[in-house]
C-alpha cells in the first residue's frame, strides 16, 4: 500500500491564480525551478514539476495582456540599463522552452542523469525567462516616459 506524503513543501501550498501579478509568477517560477534543481526526493521533484508547468501555462496566457498600472513604476528605470548579447529570445518562445522542457522532466521517462541534465536546463531557462519577464520596459528621459526599446535603438 502506498503511503501518503505527510509532508509538504512550502512552494507546494502558494496560491496563485490569473490575478496573481505576473512578476509574482516568475518569482515562484523561479524558485521552484531552482527547489527542483536541488531536490533528490522523487515525490517533491514531480510534484515542484507540475506546479512549475502549471504556472508557466498560466503566465504564457498573459504573455500579450497589457502591464497593469500598479507595476508600471516597478518596470520604469532612470538609466538604460545594459543590453544583454548572446541568447535573446522572445518571451513566448522562452516560455514556450520552459514548458516543453517542463513536461519532458514530468513525464519520467528519462534516464536519471538525462533528467538531471535537463532539470538544470529548465532551471536556466526559467530563471532567463523570469527575468526578462521582470526586466524594467520604460526609461524616464527628458521628454517623458519612453519604451526601452526606442531609445536603446
Amino acid at each position: 500500500m502506498a503511503t501518503p506524503l505527510t509532508q509538504t513543501h512550502p512552494l507546494l501550498s502558494i496560491p496563485f491564480s490569473a490575478a496573481t501579478d505576473f512578476t509574482e509568477l516568475a518569482g515562484y517560477c523561479e524558485l521552484c525551478a531552482e527547489t527542483l534543481l536541488e531536490s533528490d526526493d522523487p515525490a517533491l521533484r514531480m510534484a515542484l514539476c507540475g506546479r512549475l508547468s502549471a504556472c508557466i501555462a498560466l503566465l504564457k496566457s498573459t504573455l500579450n495582456d497589457p502591464v497593469p498600472h500598479h507595476l508600471a513604476e516597478s518596470l520604469t528605470v532612470d538609466i538604460l540599463p545594459p543590453l544583454s548579447l548572446g541568447f535573446d529570445p522572445d518571451s513566448e518562445l522562452l516560455c514556450d522552452y520552459s514548458l516543453a522542457v517542463a513536461e519532458l522532466i514530468t513525464g519520467g521517462l528519462l534516464s536519471r542523469e538525462r533528467e538531471r541534465t535537463l532539470t538544470g536546463l529548465l532551471a536556466e531557462l526559467v530563471s532567463y525567462f523570469a527575468a526578462d519577464l521582470k526586466a524594467p520596459r520604460w526609461i524616464r528621459t527628458p521628454d517623458g516616459v519612453r519604451c526601452i526599446g526606442e531609445v536603446a535603438a
